[in-house]
C-alpha cells in the first residue's frame, strides 16, 4: 500500500515506521475474518483493514475526528490479525502510532479522559495494593460491575527459601501481587522444584504497557527504563558470576511488552542496547516447560478432570507461542483441552479494555466461556491475569486459575 506522508510526519520516527508498515499491506482482508470486533459489529472500520485505512488517511494529512478515535479505541490490540496476515504487517505497532497521533489531535470528553487518567496512574501506583485490599474486604457489598474487577482475597502461600546456582529474574507486576499473589509464589515454588531460584528486583514495577497503550507513551517508556535499571546489575553480571540466565514472565501481557523493549527504545541512545538485551533474555514461563517436565514428571500428581485452557492473545499472537502449555501439561498428566471453536479469539480482557469498552468486552467474554464450557471442565486455566480475572467474572460455577497454580498444587500433592 503506497502512501504520501504529510509534511509533519515525513521526518519523524513514527512516520517512517508507519510508512514501512503500510508498504507491506496489500489490503487483502484476511485479517477481517479473525478480528473479534469485526465479528461483533460487522463494520469494516472496526476491523484491521478499516483501521489501517483510517490511520493512512491521518498520516496523509486528513484531520481525524472523534469517529476515527472511537474506531481505533475499539481495537483490542489482540494482534490476531498479525497471525493471519500473509504479508507480515505489524499492525500492533501501527495502531500504537495511529492512536498517539489521533489523541494529540482529537480531545476526549472530560469523563473519558478522567477514567483513562485514573487507569494509567492508578494501576501502577503503590496505592493500588491498599485499594484492592479495601475492595476485597467489602467485596460482598460492591455493585456487580465493580465486584467483577475485585477478585476474592487469595493467599499466596510460602515463598521458597532455597538458593540455587540457576537464577531467573521475574517481574512481579503492578496488579498481580495484590489481586492474585499466588501466581507469583506458585511460579517461584515450581521453579524451585526444578532447581531454579526466582529473583525479584524490588525497584522494578509496571512493565509500562498500561501507560503506553493508553497513549502516555513517554510515561510507559519511563517505566521501561526504570525496569531495565533495576534488572541490569543481575543481567550484566551473568549466570557465571551469580547473575541471572533469563527474565521469566508469568503474565503474557507483560511478557509481550518486555519482549518489545528493544523495539520501543531502539532510538534511545542510552537504553537501546540494554533494552535489546532485556528483550532477548525474556522468556514466557511456558517456554521453560520443556526443560521443567523431565525434572518434575515423577513428582507431579495431576488431578482428575478436564482443564479447559484459554491461550491469551498476548501469548499466541503477540509472542507467537502456541501449543507449549497444552503439550507439556499433558506430558505431566493433566487432561488439558482447548476450545474446539474460536480458541484464537480474544476473551475481551485486553488490559484496560474491559473497563473502557465493556459493551464489547463482556459479549466476547461470554462467547469465550460458552466455548470453554462445552469441554465440561473442572477448572479453566489461562496464562495472563487479565484474562483470568475477566473470565472468572463470568464463571461463577467454574474456577479460573493460572496454569502454574495447577502445576504447583499437583506438586504439593506428591
Amino acid at each position: 500500500m503506497q502512501t504520501e506522508l504529510a509534511p509533519e510526519f515525513r521526518d519523524t520516527d513514527d512516520g517512517r515506521e508507519a510508512e514501512a508498515i503500510l508498504r507491506k499491506c496489500v489490503h487483502c482482508g484476511f485479517c477481517t475474518a479473525t478480528c473479534p470486533t469485526y465479528q461483533l459489529l460487522g463494520d469494516e472500520l472496526d476491523g484491521p483493514r478499516g483501521r489501517i485505512y483510517l490511520i493512512k488517511q491521518v498520516l496523509e494529512g486528513k484531520a481525524p475526528t472523534r469517529s476515527t478515535q472511537l474506531h481505533l479505541d475499539r481495537c483490542l490490540t489482540c494482534r490476531n490479525c498479525e497471525s493471519t496476515c500473509p504479508s507480515g504487517v505489524q499492525y500492533g505497532h501501527l495502531v500504537d502510532i495511529g492512536r498517539k497521533i489521533v489523541d494529540e489531535k482529537v480531545p476526549r470528553p472530560a469523563m473519558e479522559s478522567a477514567t483513562r487518567w485514573l487507569l494509567k496512574e492508578g494501576l501502577p501506583s503503590p496505592l493500588f495494593g491498599p485499594a484492592m485490599a479495601l475492595g476485597q474486604s467489602v467485596r460482598g457489598l460492591l455493585p456487580e460491575a465493580l465486584k467483577a474487577k475485585v477478585p476474592a482475597k487469595q493467599e499466596a502461600g510460602a515463598w521458597p527459601t532455597a538458593s540455587h546456582a540457576r537464577k531467573m529474574l521475574m517481574l512481579a507486576g503492578c496488579v498481580q501481587p495484590s489481586m492474585m499473589p499466588n501466581i507469583n509464589s506458585a511460579t517461584a515454588r515450581v521453579l524451585d522444584a526444578a532447581g531454579i531460584q526466582t529473583v525479584i528486583a524490588k525497584e522494578a514495577g509496571c512493565c509500562g504497557a498500561v501507560k503506553f497503550h493508553l497513549n502516555d507513551q513517554e510515561g510507559g517508556k519511563a517505566q521501561m527504563r526504570a525496569n531495565i535499571d533495576a534488572w541490569w546489575p543481575q543481567v550484566e553480571r551473568g549466570p557465571e558470576a551469580g547473575g541471572v540466565e533469563a527474565i521469566v514472565m508469568n503474565a503474557s501481557g507483560c511478557g509481550v511488552t518486555v519482549r518489545e523493549y528493544g523495539h520501543i527504545l531502539r532510538n534511545d541512545p542510552a537504553y537501546a542496547a540494554k533494552a535489546a538485551r532485556i528483550s532477548d533474555m525474556t522468556r514466557d514461563l511456558s517456554e521453560l516447560l520443556p526443560d521443567l517436565v523431565p525434572a518434575l514428571k515423577a513428582r507431579v500428581r495431576a488431578p482428575a478432570g478436564v482443564v479447559a485452557y484459554h491461550p491469551p492473545c498476548t501469548l499466541q499472537h503477540g509472542q507467537k507461542l502456541r501449543g507449549g502449555v497444552e503439550t507439556n501439561l499433558r506430558a505431566l498428566g493433566f487432561d488439558v483441552r482447548v476450545a474446539m471453536n474460536e480458541s484464537h479469539l480474544c476473551c475481551g480482557s485486553a488490559g484496560t479494555y474491559s473497563v473502557l469498552q465493556p459493551e464489547l468486552a463482556y459479549p466476547l467474554r461470554d462467547r469465550k466461556l460458552g466455548h470453554l464450557r462445552q469441554l465440561q471442565p473442572s477448572v479453566i486455566a489461562s496464562a495472563n491475569i487479565g484474562c483470568i480475572t475477566h473470565l472468572q467474572s463470568g464463571s461463577q460455577e467454574t474456577p479460573v486459575r493460572h496454569w502454574v497454580e495447577l502445576l504447583d498444587a499437583a506438586l504439593a500433592k506428591a
